[in-house]
């Protein structure tokens, strides 16, 4: 993949760095070279470098006379001029011809032009949501989800192999503790007068699927043995879980059961790695790993002195198995309680000798929904929404992923309910969908237009500086991409999507796109048009939101 304007330009000026001072070239990488989108700093030229600050300390040069030095000397076809600023910062600033070289770039490539070939292209598991199947997901799993599904959309656009993976706890005390809730639920169904215990599972989705099941199988469906009502119970709430996640537009590419674990053998052959490698030992009749060693509070329990695993024994073996199944990197979202959990985690993968895998987690902070500025009480009675299928419900899909989004991953997020609801500019994916409507409708208009129906490449050459700041905004996505898939910031993503909306509309505001009277400026305008419009594609997609054709 050929590299764009900015590329070449960002090399040749490593190339100068390297030939004029004698610097390597990972010092010459580490010099800022900054595309400048920022609408009110426009004045300080379109890229921005501190290489004469970053370098003047073992050149043993003044950073202002060193950036005097570059400013002189540096020349490109793609730079107008390059003025020194500051203690040393240098502002470049671009030629008419390399924003016309760029819009043609983004015309000739479209959405190749924002890909990148990773110099190896890694294996990537990315968990998220793993939410018990022992009811429905509440509203907050929302924003898990929704930072998992839309990072596993970017790294498969930057080359990676995803797998996007829900892992259910389908093994261990709470399955049988849900089965037992449920079998009492349909024995009230079914009219008899029994109580559930005070720490059982009192949510109504199980009495109503006890009628459900009653109404299926009869009362002598409650002759069945324990373990059906447990089955049972799960596998419908698991369905329930895959509904909710189908409709908030989530798909998963696979489903890894916790039970398999166990019935496979992979706990006992993951447990033997550990303690081959030293890090398992037996105490007052229970089995434990030494998670000490690699920074935990406290040694964790693998086994208890009554044989029974725990949560730790199967996240040993699941770890391994996700690299057993051939990835090289893994990610998982969690919500901020688990914070302890990620210090064990990794502690896992030391004692498991497998240090040299990536593993990231992310923790996401709680999600507070707000109506009239008022906090929304969680609960069913009140006729509250508690679930993630209400929230969908209320506002739909695209507002409800936009919201759950729109927030860095470690700051708490306040949904706005009314805002949600609100069908005007106030909302902000209204105000992006609209924006993109807005594209379509102006490249409808002038292809009715004998002179204008047909714009292509060519008519870059008549691109001017008005239309600098959108060019090298959309330019930025690409970059944006890549920081995506290495700091997992997904929310910058919806941050980029209106900037880039706002844009858009102030120049359409201040520029007549269409004019009959200037044919050139004209085509060249409607490339530009053409362009926002198919970078608002890549965006839309990205998110999974979807693209109206009028609003």
């Amino acid at each position: 993949m050929s590299k764009n304007v900015i590329e070449k330009l960002h090399h040749a000026f490593n190339d100068y760095l390297i030939t004029t001072f004698g610097i390597n070239s990972t010092r010459a990488q580490a010099c800022e070279f900054t595309l400048n989108v920022d609408e009110a700093r426009q004045q300080f030229g379109d890229i921005s470098s501190n290489a004469a600050m970053l370098l003047a300390k073992e050149l043993k040069r003044a950073p202002r006379d060193l950036a005097q030095e570059i400013a002189q000397n540096f020349s490109h076809p793609y730079i107008q001029k390059i003025e020194p600023a500051g203690p040393g910062f240098l502002n470049i600033f671009l030629s008419v011809e390399a924003l016309r070289t760029l819009t043609k770039e983004l015309a000739e490539q479209g959405i190749e032009f924002f890909k990148t070939i990773p110099a190896k292209p890694q294996h990537i598991n990315v968990e998220f949501v793993s939410a018990n199947p022992t009811g429905p997901l509440h509203f907050g799993h929302g924003r898990g989800g929704i930072i998992g599904d839309v990072l596993s959309n970017v790294l498969r656009f930057l080359g990676n192999q995803v797998t996007a993976e829900f892992y259910i706890n389908d093994a261990g005390s709470q399955i049988d503790k849900l089965g037992n809730a449920f079998k009492i639920r349909c024995m009230q169904v079914a009219g008899q007068d029994v109580q559930l215990p005070e720490d059982a599972y009192h949510g109504e989705y199980l009495v109503e699927l006890a009628k459900e099941c009653i109404k299926t199988h009869g009362a002598q469906v409650l002759e069945k043995p324990d373990a059906f009502f447990a089955e049972y119970a799960k596998t419908h709430l698991l369905e329930r879980i895959k509904y909710t996640l189908n409709k908030f537009g989530i798909t998963f590419d696979n489903y890894f059961s916790e039970k398999t674990l166990h019935e496979q053998g992979l706990i006992t052959e993951a447990l033997e790695i550990v303690k081959k490698n030293g890090y398992l030992y037996e105490q007052d009749g229970a089995l434990w790993l030494q998670s000490t060693a690699f920074g935990d509070d406290k040694d964790r329990v693998v086994r208890k002195a009554s044989g029974e695993l725990t949560y730790v024994a199967a996240d040993i073996a699941y770890l391994k198995n996700k690299i057993d199944r051939g990835a090289n990197r893994l990610i998982m979202t969690l919500g901020h309680d688990h914070h302890s959990y990620v210090v064990r985690l990794h502690a896992v993968q030391q004692a498991l000798g497998l240090g040299q895998y990536p593993l990231d987690i992310i923790l996401y902070q709680l999600v507070k929904i707000n109506e009239g500025g008022e906090q929304v009480r969680m609960s069913k009675r009140a006729g509250k929404m508690v679930t993630l299928d209400d929230v969908i419900d209320a506002v739909g899909s695209d507002v409800a992923r936009f919201f759950f989004l729109n927030r860095k991953a470690d700051a708490q997020l306040d949904f706005d309910l009314n805002l949600a609801l609100t069908k005007s500019e106030e909302n902000p994916v209204y105000y992006l969908q609209y924006a993109y409507v807005r594209t379509k409708s102006i490249l409808g208009k002038a292809a009715e237009l004998t002179d204008l129906e047909t714009i292509g490449p060519k008519d870059s050459q008549y691109i001017g500086q008005e239309e600098s700041l959108l060019i090298k905004k959309m330019v930025s996505l690409k970059t944006l991409l890549v920081d995506i898939g290495q700091q997992y910031n997904t929310h910058t993503l919806t941050y980029f999507a209106l900037e880039l909306a706002n844009l858009f509309h102030k120049y359409y505001s201040q520029h007549r796109v269409i004019d009959p009277d200037n044919i050139n400026k004209s085509r060249a305008r409607l490339l530009l048009v053409k362009e926002i419009r198919n970078t608002f594609e890549l965006i839309l997609d990205l998110l999974e939101l979807s693209k109206p054709d009028r609003m």
